[in-house]
This record gives structure tokens, sequence and C-alpha cells, in this order.
């Protein structure tokens, strides 16, 4: 495997010069802007905080990206993947997520060892399409408490949904006023700007804007870290005996989700570049990332078709994308902390509830 990244490694940088350098920095620069609001959105709707997200997307640019079995992956937290993790948080707690992301990541290493990278070429698309679809019904209703601004009961979807009717829906309008801001600007953002200027990121700067000239009563995203070692992250403690145990099956699904996931994007995007991916690398790029980002805070990652399919259209040459994007979000998370903890939660629910849609279509129309 070490020979053949090497390979692929000489393959990429072969001929490489100032203008492709120049390609990937601004490609890179366009991606940090489509993930800096996906990022915050996602390490919210994981059950942790945007600034785990952030840090996931920091973290898994840097590692995953460079270790990557193909020259156009871009990882961070997903939508799919903060659907498990809402769960797991909720029974769990945060050290329960990091743990499970650990073996999962483990558990993605054993699996690029054994070549299992082929064995997602043989899922039916149909089943691809269902769960997709499953996922995103998932997220839309996990984003009802902060798009409204209620606060719901229970474990499950379900339950929560239930406590709706058993508590009264008390909406606090000016939660309903950014989510549905976030959106019509997201849906009305002209495509050609898009490419410039990605509309989540601006419907987040205008809803941040309004928030700060009004000081609306709202919740917002909170303190952003200024660190890439905050408080809460993986303890060597929490790898005992008994809570690797009781989370063998949640970590299971987390590193089917992030083959699966992974793979996809892989071969989807691999069509878009003319380039093969080596999957059984990313495999290893992946479970290598997913064990190294619980200690700094960060939630599970895969590799991201909106983001990837982003660095393709934007020019990208090599994984330096990743890399660089990565650096573009750890100076946002230094820089831009203070304005970024001002952002309304109702405003990422809005742009989580335009973003799946999109997402879910794409992949529908790659399978």
């Amino acid at each position: 495997m070490l020979n053949n990244y090497v390979l692929r490694l000489k393959s990429e940088f072969k001929g490489y010069n100032s203008q492709k350098l120049v390609k990937d920095i601004l490609a890179g620069l366009t991606v940090a802007a489509v993930a800096l609001p996906l990022a915050l959105a996602f390490g919210v709707s994981s059950g942790a905080d945007a600034g785990a997200g952030l840090i996931t997307a920091i973290v898994a640019g840097l590692l995953i990206g460079g270790l990557s079995g193909a020259s156009y992956q871009i990882s961070g937290p997903t939508g799919a993947m903060s659907a498990i993790l809402i769960g797991l948080s909720t029974t769990y707690g945060l050290q329960g997520v990091f743990v499970a992301s650990f073996i999962s990541g483990v558990m993605l290493l054993i699996a690029s060892l054994f070549k299992f990278g082929k064995v997602v070429s043989f899922i039916p698309s149909s089943v691809i399409t269902g769960f997709t679809s499953g996922i995103a019904i998932i997220i839309a209703t996990g984003q009802i408490d902060n798009f409204f601004g209620v606060t719901s009961k229970g474990g499950n979807t379900i339950e929560k949904l239930l406590s709706y009717f058993k508590l009264g829906f008390p909406i606090n309008k000016y939660a309903l006023m950014f989510g549905l801001l976030v959106v019509f600007i997201m849906l009305i953002w002209p495509k050609k700007w898009a490419s410039v200027f990605p509309s989540s990121l601006a419907g987040i700067i205008i809803a941040l804007i309004v928030n700060i000239v009004g000081q609306f009563d709202v919740t917002v995203v909170g303190k952003i870290p200024t660190t890439l070692f905050p408080d809460a992250r993986l303890s060597i403690s929490s790898l005992n005996l008994t809570t690797v145990t009781h989370l063998i099956i949640p970590a299971f699904s987390i590193a089917m989700l992030g083959m699966i996931e992974s793979l996809l994007c892989g071969a989807s995007a691999g069509k878009m570049k003319n380039e093969k991916l080596d999957a059984d690398m990313e495999l290893f790029a992946q479970g290598v990332g997913n064990m190294v980002i619980p200690f700094f805070g960060g939630v599970p990652a895969t590799a991201a078709i909106a983001r990837t399919s982003v660095a393709i259209k934007a020019g990208g040459q090599t994984r330096l994308v990743s890399i660089f994007h990565a650096i573009a979000l750890l100076i946002s998370m230094f820089v831009l902390g203070p304005y970024m903890s001002q952002i309304p939660l109702s405003a990422l629910a809005g742009v989580l509830s335009v973003k799946q849609k999109s997402i879910k279509t794409y992949k529908k129309r790659q399978t």
C-alpha cells in the first residue's frame, strides 16, 4: 500500500509548477468558503458544538486529505454522519462519540488491510438512494428545534416529534426569522455568483450582521475554540474495556457509513476528474483520520460529496487543495471566532435544510 501511495504522489505532482500551485490555493479557498458554514452546522447537528465541527474539518483536511486515495477527496463532518452521532451523543455523551470514532477508525484500518474497498461497488443504487433519503429526513427533523427556537423532549426522532404535541409549539419568532432568511437567500442566490461566493456563506454572513446589529433574543453558536486542543476531547482513560465493549456496535455503524460515504464520493468524483480512486488507500486515510480526530475534540469525518465536487469544479489539481482549505479554516477559527460565535443556530439550521435537499438530489443523479 505504501508503494502505491508513493507512486500515486509522484504521478500526481509530476510537472507541478507555480501555475498549478495558484490553482490549488484558489480552489482551497473556494472549498473553505463552502466548508465553513457546513462544518459549523454539522458540528451542532452531531450533538457536539460548532467548534467541534470546525476542528473536524481542519484535522480531516490536513490528515485524511494528505493520505487520501485520490487527489480530489475533501473530508470533514457530514450530514449522514451527524444523523448517527446525535443519538449516540444523547445516550453516551461526547466521550462516547470520541471513543466510537476511535474504534471506527481502527475498523476502517483493518478494512483497508483486508482490501474491503471494492465491497461498496456491490451495493445496489436503490439502497443508496433510500439511504440518502432517510438520512435527509432525519437531519431535517433534527433541525426543527433550532429552526423554530423550540425545545423538544425524548431520545429518538419519533419521541421528539410527539413531544411537540404534548408541550405545544411556542415558536421563537426571531429564530424563525433567521432560519427563513437564510433559506430565502440560498434559494434566490444566482448560480453564477455561487461559483465565486457560496450561497450558504452569504446567508450566514447576512444573518450574522443582522443579529449583531439587532441583538435579537435567539440562541447562538457560542464560543468558538481558539485552540486545536479544547477541553472536550478524547481522554485515554475513556478507552477502557467496558466503554469499548458498549460502543462496538455504534462504532461499526460509523465505520460502515464512513466506508460507504467516502468510497461513493470517490467513485462519483473520480468520473468528474477522470481519475480512479485507490479505495483501500482511502479507507486507510479515513481510518487514521478518525483515530486521530477525537484527540482534538472533533467528530467522525468522511469524504464529502458537496465539498469534493466544489474542489474539482474550482480547478483543483492535487491533494494540496484539501490542505489549503484546512489552513484557511484554521485561520478563520483564530481570526473570526468572536464573530462566528454570534451566528444564530437557526441560521445554521436553514443552511442544512437547503443543503440536504441539494446533496440528496446530487447523489440520486450519480447513482
